[in-house]
């Protein structure tokens, strides 16, 4: 199985790449259109901010190529907010694959929220044995509501979607890669998915 990672200068790659080492899975690190559109599972990170990450993966081309793939796709933290329609974050337009806002924390809120938090709702095959109000690892000061395409919620002042899916297209809030045992489980039950 070929696993691709999109590198577009703003993921935390390396220890994503770490974490499917850890898997027994050789990730490659690509931003070449012929290689994601061959591998059979893309991974789509992203850390910073939203507008500099469209305006880097509009100077590579990947906003394009992005939407049309086929095979199941994985987008984490900004990752996942990239593929909505639009954030909060600066005005960003997205890449429109979810219909789905990106709205601001209130300010009573500590901002951002950093650390472990739990997720719930879970109805996906991606949490295959991972329990209800499993703890995953948090960073963000934005966040998708809660739609028909939520997989999974959290709680940090609302209730919010941690985990959403349309289609071939996943996307989680949290970082798998830095979530111990269970993150380690959803990686691999991504790359478990029929």
């Amino acid at each position: 199985m070929k696993t691709v990672i999109i590198d577009y200068g703003a993921g935390n790659v390396k220890s994503l790449q770490f974490a499917f080492e850890r898997l027994g899975v050789n990730a490659k690190l690509s931003n070449r259109r012929e290689e994601i559109l061959a591998a059979d599972r893309v991974l789509f990170p992203g850390v910073g901010e939203a507008s500099s990450a469209m305006d880097k993966l509009r100077q590579s081309g990947l906003d394009a190529l992005i939407p049309e793939l086929k095979q199941p796709v994985l987008g984490i933290c900004l990752g996942m907010q990239l593929m909505c329609d639009h954030s909060e974050e600066n005005n960003t337009q997205g890449l429109g694959i979810f219909k789905l806002p990106v709205l601001r924390f209130a300010e009573s809120e500590k901002i951002p929220q950093i650390g472990w938090n739990s997720i719930s709702g879970l109805d996906s095959k991606i949490f295959e044995d991972i329990n209800e109000e499993a703890f995953m690892y948090m960073v963000h000061s934005y966040y998708v509501p809660l739609s028909d395409e939520t997989i999974a919620k959290s709680f940090y002042g609302l209730d919010y979607a941690s985990a959403i899916q349309r289609n071939n297209f996943y996307g989680v809030q949290f970082h798998p890669e830095k979530s111990s045992k269970d993150g380690s489980k959803i990686l691999q039950n991504f790359l478990e998915l029929e």
